[in-house]
């Protein structure tokens, strides 16, 4: 396999590392979100995510995949060695309930990649810390990355999904936010090499928010 950014500088999270391709504005990568919400006993444990790559985002990890068969030693190196970047940016995601953050497991309980067609995809179960209640309760969701090097959505509203179980007992609404012009403005102004004050939480001003509610 040949040397790729993932490996030159691991300290960095994945998502920011494996575009290839000179951008003159952020976001510089786009990864379409997939996500079901995971019920157990009639609460809230966990989500399941899928997340698609874009083509120059998933270069890398392709090459490197080569003709390996899904499953092989190959796709779960890879799988980890990706894994272990979006778990040290706490998923990427946030949970909250009655004005708290909701708290996550450290390390999933399942997750893969593959290829589909030219796209890495990546699945994994988030687990929460603690089963939360569902009935009467009502969460929001959201992923993103607080830079917005990367583009993380949904591309439509029936991308993140209910089980059969909760059908007729909750309901999900999906809103996407319109920054600022000034925000926009300054986002566009962003090459590949700059990155907003974290205090500005560039990415989250950007992020879709799911909010789950329940009878």
């Amino acid at each position: 396999m040949r040397p790729t950014i993932l490996r030159i500088l691991p300290a960095l999270p994945l998502l920011l590392l494996v575009c290839a391709t000179p951008s003159l504005a952020h976001p510089h990568s786009f990864i379409s979100l997939k996500t079901q919400i995971i019920e157990k006993d009639g609460q809230f444990t966990g989500l399941q995510m899928r997340w698609v790559m874009d083509e120059i985002t998933s270069a890398d990890l392709l090459y490197d995949a080569g003709d390996a068969k899904p499953g092989s030693e190959i796709w779960k190196k890879l799988a980890a060695e990706v894994m272990a970047n979006v778990i040290g940016q706490h998923y990427f995601t946030e949970v909250w309930h009655d004005g708290k953050k909701v708290t996550f497991l450290p390390v999933p309980t399942a997750y893969g990649m593959a290829r589909e067609g030219h796209q890495a995809v990546l699945t994994f179960t988030l687990p929460l810390a603690k089963p939360q209640p569902l009935a009467g309760q009502r969460y929001s969701i959201s992923t993103f990355d607080p830079t917005y090097y990367v583009d993380m959505s949904y591309e439509g509203t029936n991308d993140i999904t209910l089980p059969a179980t909760l059908a007729g007992q909750c309901k999900l609404v999906m809103t996407t936010p319109t920054p600022t012009a000034d925000t926009q403005a300054f986002a566009l102004s962003l090459d590949k090499e700059d990155a907003p004050p974290e205090d500005m939480e560039l990415g989250k001003q950007f992020a879709q928010k799911v909010n789950l509610q329940c009878q």
